[in-house]
């Protein structure tokens, strides 16, 4: 008889790009419009998609999500619809489950779209939206945090060059984990 002890943990990360100098697309992002649907309305503004994978869990998260499974731990936030952030910054020191944050100079964290996060079968989806004001520099480290910044437990982080964010432009942040 074999067993199988293993959990797997599959992230996969995508980033949006939209000229929105108006934010009009922000709004209607923020407010959980699909991006398929904001690219055929806005097709003009569309300005590529970045789809990335893999992140390292950091122990602070994996530790937390242990101990709200178990309920050793009723009263800290969870990664829900009212505490859920996604972080961005401009670190590019290589990811190691020790850390407990974001590690660049510039970071922003900005909370969840409506519906978000979401689940569909062992699939959660993280999302949220950074409007032209909002993390206009390189954008070189990303992460998931209970709060609004990374001060709160963050549950993982990933380092990859996905360009300068300039003003007037919107981008979306989501992060889908699978667990096997």
């Amino acid at each position: 008889m074999a067993l199988n002890d293993r959990i797997g943990w599959k992230a996969a990360w995508r980033i949006n790009k939209f000229k929105d100098p108006d934010g009009v697309i922000a709004e209607l992002l923020r407010g959980g419009a699909k991006i398929s649907d904001i690219v055929k309305q806005f097709p003009e503004a569309f300005l590529g998609e970045e789809r990335f994978m893999g992140n390292v869990a950091l122990n602070e998260g994996l530790q937390l999500l242990i101990d709200i499974i178990t309920g050793v731990d009723t009263s800290s936030n969870k990664w829900d619809s009212s505490n859920a952030h996604v972080g961005v910054g401009d670190g590019t020191t290589s990811e190691d489950a020790s850390q407990t944050g974001l590690q660049g100079t510039n970071k922003a964290f900005v909370g969840m779209d409506t519906g978000y996060p979401s689940r569909t079968g062992q699939t959660v989806e993280f999302r949220g939206t950074f409007d032209g004001n909002t993390a206009n520099f390189d954008w070189q480290e990303f992460t998931v945090v209970n709060g609004s910044d990374d001060s709160a437990t963050c549950l993982n982080r990933k380092v990859a060059d996905k360009g300068t964010k300039a003003s007037g432009e919107t981008w979306t942040l989501s992060l889908k984990i699978t667990f096997s």
